[in-house]
């Protein structure tokens, strides 16, 4: 498996439109940004140096591949695959063990944005401790369980979990105007969706099985100019880094063997109750749209 060490905060930029301000923004100076396909475009139009660009590389400019053949790791990939080109990125980028993964990006196509957002549910990023990402200018966290996490959001602001990768169990939060207490979210369904957030901005949020969504507005991003250059990934120190050779990303030495589900469904019920109360106390949302 290929590691490294501090791999602290890794963004990955992928999509086909120009990246948000606050999602740029939010990027820190010691991050590793790596481009996936024509991502590198927008990158380097936002003022992103990435380290490495992956894919199949059927998007990216003719001037952006010439600079990437200067100053980044390039891992081609054949067009005819198994898996997207974000989906690559991510398997490599869990090889790595960041303790936090962004993905920004964006586009106006709707299959591109579900196939980017499902990414994040991978089985292989289940031991990264936080993740979240940018779609345009919208913000995202994503859980995957068992966990929890505390988030600090705008007052006031609207907040949705939505289960886009199968049922939830266990849902739990506060520092909302409705709380769930141990509740389950059946897969895409609006239980969840347009919470409001209370006047202090701290919301908590606990997972037993699945891969939540949060729809979601930070408290703040401090403006600042997008960092000129990120660490790169020097293969001559470390070699394990080598984006052409890393296990995660042989689409075609494992296909007998995929990756088992870390969240078994241990109710043989498939077609759970949405509306079946799980909240406590005077908790409970009326959901009339």
């Amino acid at each position: 498996m290929a590691t490294a060490s501090n791999a602290e905060h890794i963004v990955i930029v992928t999509g086909s439109a120009p990246l948000a301000v606050a999602a740029v923004a939010s990027i820190p100076d010691e991050a590793i940004v790596i481009a996936v396909d024509g991502g590198l475009d927008h990158a380097l139009a936002a003022g992103l140096h990435p380290s490495g660009l992956i894919g199949d590389l059927d998007s990216v400019s003719a001037d952006a591949l010439e600079w990437a053949e200067q100053n980044a790791t390039i891992s081609r990939h054949p067009a005819d695959k198994d898996a997207t080109d974000t989906e690559l990125a991510l398997r490599f980028v869990a090889d790595m063990m960041p303790t936090q993964l962004t993905m920004i990006g964006g586009g106006d196509r709707l299959d591109h944005t579900f196939a980017a957002l499902g990414a994040l549910g991978l089985p292989e990023l289940t031991s990264i401790p936080m993740i979240d990402a940018w779609w345009g200018a919208q913000h995202v966290d994503v859980l995957h369980g068992p966990g929890q996490a505390t988030l600090q959001l705008a007052p006031d602001s609207i907040v949705s979990l939505l289960a886009l990768h199968g049922k939830c169990t266990g849902v739990t939060i506060t520092g909302v105007r409705w709380q769930l207490d141990d509740a389950t979210l059946a897969p895409v369904v609006g239980w969840g969706v347009s919470n409001q957030v209370v006047a202090d901005g701290t919301v908590n949020i606990r997972l037993s099985t699945g891969v939540l969504t949060v729809f979601d507005v930070p408290a703040s991003t401090t403006p600042s100019t997008a960092p000129s250059t990120a660490p790169s990934l020097d293969l001559s120190t470390n070699p394990s880094l080598d984006l052409s050779t890393t296990p995660s990303l042989d689409l075609f030495a494992s296909q007998s063997s995929p990756h088992p589900d870390p969240h078994p469904d241990p109710d043989p019920d498939p077609h759970p109750d949405p509306h079946q109360p799980s909240t406590t106390g005077d908790s409970k949302k009326d959901h009339t749209t």
